[in-house]
Order: structure tokens, then sequence, then C-alpha cells
């Protein structure tokens, strides 16, 4: 595959980042994954703030430039004979001497732009697997999609652990026992026409595609929720999804307790408010760029 690095088009073999760098000796640096829709980057100004904040937050000295951002994955997918793709947008701190850093933080980031084909469609809801494994509190004072990952490798090993189903996704319980989100998704789900989602105070990453829907719910006039809740407030629900930027709105089928006993299932199509926002989202990836 072809690369951009740093402004250039690159072999992806021969796209190197130095040993020194903070990314790789102390996971200082974050990433965002976008898709395209007809060549075009969806919610990319979405995206770019959030990496923004991260990069304050972690002293990087860098500004997401969006149109730049749009221009290389233009020539990605056209150098990897891609329509549309998958992009990591990863901008990782930069060389710095050995040891933790001082208060200056970096001045040198190295970004990583990269594409890969578009997964095949998911053809079956989602079953949601409860994890004995807890979610990690963020580093800082909220999560971003930082270089450290290992809490939800390890989730997603323990959930492949339990099931070789492709249609498993990992739930996670903060440190109090609520509801967090998913290995790769934020968690919604439906209790009497009001739809809920764990508030970014339990440790959820604050998801690009879980913001596009709560703005489209309200749009729609559904109330929305967000907050702490336990685990049978879910097992409980009338409907259930799960949302990411490559999988976009994904319903689910069943809910397994940590145990792997089941604690719910639902109907094999959508409910009547997930398809809603379903079609609303994909109508929306049709017809613009930006929030709604």
């Amino acid at each position: 595959m072809i690369l951009w690095l740093n402004g250039s088009l690159r072999d992806e073999r021969e796209a190197v980042i130095p040993a020194g760098d903070h990314g790789i000796q102390y996971g200082m640096g974050l990433f965002e994954t976008f898709r395209t829709y007809g060549g075009r980057p969806f919610l990319l100004e979405e995206h770019a703030a959030r990496l923004r904040a991260g990069c304050a937050a972690l002293r990087i000295r860098y500004e997401p430039d969006p149109a730049q951002i749009r221009r290389a994955a233009e020539r990605l997918l056209a150098a990897n004979g891609l329509a549309d793709a998958v992009f990591r947008w990863s901008v990782s701190a930069g060389p710095a001497p050995p040891g933790l850093p001082g208060a200056e933080g970096y001045g040198r980031p190295n970004v990583l732009l990269s594409a890969r084909p578009l997964p095949a469609a998911a053809a079956q809801p989602k079953e949601l697997h409860l994890l004995r494994l807890r979610r990690s509190s963020p580093e800082g004072a909220v999560r971003y999609k930082s270089f450290h990952y290992m809490n939800n490798i390890l989730g997603k090993w323990e959930l492949a652990e339990r099931t070789p189903s492709p249609r498993a996704e990992g739930l996670f319980l903060d440190g109090a026992g609520r509801i967090c989100e998913g290995v790769v998704s934020n968690v919604f789900w439906v209790s009497g026409g009001t739809l809920f989602t764990p508030s970014p105070e339990t440790g959820c990453l604050p998801g690009i595609t879980r913001g596009a829907v709560i703005a489209l719910a309200e749009r729609a006039g559904i109330p929305v929720r967000e907050g702490g809740f336990p685990f049978a407030a879910l097992a409980d629900a009338d409907e259930a999804f799960v949302t990411n930027s490559v999988q976009e709105v994904a319903p689910a089928a069943a809910l397994y307790g940590a145990d792997g006993a089941v604690a719910r299932r639902w109907e094999a199509a959508p409910g009547p408010v997930t398809a809603r926002l379903t079609n609303m989202y994909r109508e929306w990836t049709r017809t613009a760029e930006g929030a709604p």
C-alpha cells in the first residue's frame, strides 16, 4: 500500500518513523479514523476538531488542516486504486531526547495518513457481550483517541476467547459498574421512545458518529438522555445499536452477560428508532460533509 507521511507519498515499506519518536517510546500520539463516500471524507472537520483538542492536551504542536488531508486522501485513493476507503490519520509526538518531556512538549510531530479498503457490509445485526475486563479511566480529563490502546486490545482478546462470531462486539463497564462503550464502538439503546447513551463522564470516547447520531435524533424530535446507566438498563431496552465511523449505525440482536448467558434478544430487524436513525445517517452521507 501507498501511505502519506509528512506530505509525501511513500511505499509502506519505506514510510519510516524514527525509533526516538515519543509515539514509539511512550505512546504519545493520537489518531482519527474516517471514511469516504464517493471519494469525499465524511465529517472531516469534526475529526480534525477532536484531533486538535487532543494535540493541545498532549502538547503536540500540530494544527490539523482538513483541506490538506482531503487532498492527501484523494492522492491515496488514486495511488492505491480505491474508489472509497477507511483512513487512519495519525499524529505521533515526534523525536525527543530520552526521558519524559519537559513542559515545552513536542514541536516536530510525524503525521501519517493511511488507507485500507472498506470492509464488507455487515449482513447481520451485532451480538453485544459484556466483558469482565473494565474500561480503563482516561489518561487525562477526557478520553482521546490515543495510541494507548492496550485496554481495547485486551478486551478484543477476551471477546475472541468467548466467541468466534464476526458479529460480536465487546461491551465495557466503567470502574463504577456503569455501561461505558464497546471495544470499537459507542452504544445506544431505546426505552419508551427515549434514546439513551453513556455520557463521557463514564470514560467513553466522545465518538464522532456518536455525536452525529445524537444530533440526528434531536433533529428528529427523539428525546436523548446521556448519563451513567447500569447493565440492567440495556438489558431492559426495546432496541439497541452501536456506532462508529466505519460501521455507521449497526443494530444489536442479542445481549450477553459476562457469564455468557443471554440477557436480552431483540428482533432480527432493526427497531423503529434504529431504522429511522440509520436511514437519516445514510442519507446524510450522500448529501453532506459536515454536521447536520
